[in-house]
């Protein structure tokens, strides 16, 4: 509804309002009331509000689905972030027992290699020998 209000109007004076949808108001002596006119030229100002009643009723539907989606985006991206810290977690953890395997056969390697020269020593010795 299209309610731009004019401000001095000559009809109540220099301190009152009148929309074009025919309701006019005015200030009175008490600061917190304000007085209303309803011009009965525009009759149809029940079906207006009525339309302005569904529109803020599916505004409010509108809204109370959005702030549905968002509490079900913000689960999913909770349990997200959960999933991730267990993989993470487990990423460590096997990163951890990967690097003391590789010590382990590393340690292993070098043994091979000192037996494997100490082996090829002993050959070219026994070859020298005969």
């Amino acid at each position: 509804m299209a309610s731009s209000s004019h401000k001095g109007s000559n009809y109540y004076g220099a301190g009152s309002y009148r929309s074009r949808e025919g309701l006019s108001t005015r200030p009175v002596t008490n600061s917190d009331e304000i007085q209303l006119r309803i011009d009965p030229v525009h009759a149809d100002l029940d079906d207006q509000i009525g339309g302005l009643y569904k529109q803020v009723r599916q505004l409010k539907n509108v809204a109370t689905e959005i702030e549905l989606e968002a509490k079900n985006q913000n689960e999913f991206i909770n349990q997200l972030q959960m999933t991730l810290i267990k993989a993470q977690a487990g990423v460590k953890n096997n990163m951890r027992k990967l690097n003391k395997s590789i010590i382990q056969s590393g340690a292993n390697h070098v043994l091979h290699v000192v037996l494997f020269a100490l082996f090829c020593v002993f050959l070219v010795y026994m070859w020298s020998k005969f």
